[in-house]
């Protein structure tokens, strides 16, 4: 294979939304500068995701002059600031079994993501401050992350997705699965196998697999659901009674990456999860 290097980087600004692609990005503490710091939320204050609200992958985020600006079909742009004050009104939100500190943003916010998505919730913001650890099972005192599920990053490598294309009966984008960080230049599914790597001037580590919900079987671009891809993963990436795709992974320390910086394997060990793919060295 070729040499490897980081072909793509992704940040979802709002957590199960769709996410920005950008050729170079800041790494903080919390993992890529902005990644689902926002997060929508239900009258229970419970984060809400496409699992439930498919249209939600419809909702699409850009960064202007330090402002995030959404947009989704049929309805106006909004925009607010990055650098919200904390003025707004403190509350305690529910994301899997974490109870977090959060803040609202503004009530127009409110009010458009509402009409979209058609049920009533409202936009939360998680302060720099505020410290969310991952779990302790896989990380170190220091790993925190904003709203992603688990983990700061999410690692999948190029060439995992074309033998995945391979077997499908339409060819599926990366967005589907929402990496982070996309690897070009590796055997598919070599990621399995990495446990160590240093992209750029920042090292990861991928302590465990990232189990699939039904997510990647909606279209980003449309917002429709099918079945395929997860019934394709079934095939050859099951494992108890679980379907894998992809590496969680914690970085040592901030820093920058970008595009095509070159990628290296500092520690290897046996596939997790453990199954067998033709193509692994």
């Amino acid at each position: 294979m070729s040499q490897l290097k980081l072909q793509d980087i992704y940040l979802y600004p709002i957590k199960s939304c769709a996410g920005i692609r950008v050729n170079q990005w800041p790494v903080t503490e919390k993992g890529l500068k902005y990644d689902r710091q926002w997060m929508i939320i239900d009258q229970n204050n419970q984060f809400l995701s496409q699992r439930k609200l498919q249209k939600m992958a419809l909702i699409k985020p850009a960064i202007v002059d330090q402002q995030l600006v959404l947009s989704a079909p049929e309805m106006g742009k909004i925009k607010f600031s990055l650098q919200t004050p904390n003025t707004s009104k403190a509350i305690e939100v529910k994301i899997w079994h974490d109870q977090c500190q959060a803040r609202t943003v503004v009530p127009e916010l409110d009010e458009w993501l509402s009409d979209f998505l058609k049920i009533n919730c409202k936009l939360a913001y998680q302060e720099e401050d505020y410290i969310r650890q991952v779990d302790q099972k896989y990380a170190n005192s220091r790993d925190q992350v904003y709203f992603s599920d688990g983990f700061p990053f999410l690692i999948i490598s190029e060439n995992s997705l074309t033998n995945l294309n391979s077997r499908m009966p339409y060819k599926i984008s990366m967005l589907r699965f929402r990496p982070n960080l996309v690897i070009s230049g590796s055997d598919s599914f070599a990621e399995d196998l990495w446990r160590e790597i240093r992209i750029g001037e920042i090292s990861f580590r991928l302590p465990k697999p990232c189990s699939r919900c039904p997510i990647p079987n909606i279209d980003p671009e449309t917002g429709i659901s099918s079945k395929e891809t997860i019934k394709t993963l079934n095939q050859y990436r099951r494992y108890q009674n679980q379907v894998f795709f992809g590496q969680n992974a914690l970085h040592n320390g901030p820093g920058q990456l970008f595009v095509d910086d070159p990628v290296t394997i500092l520690l290897t060990g046996d596939p997790q999860p453990p199954l067998f793919i033709s193509g692994y060295n």
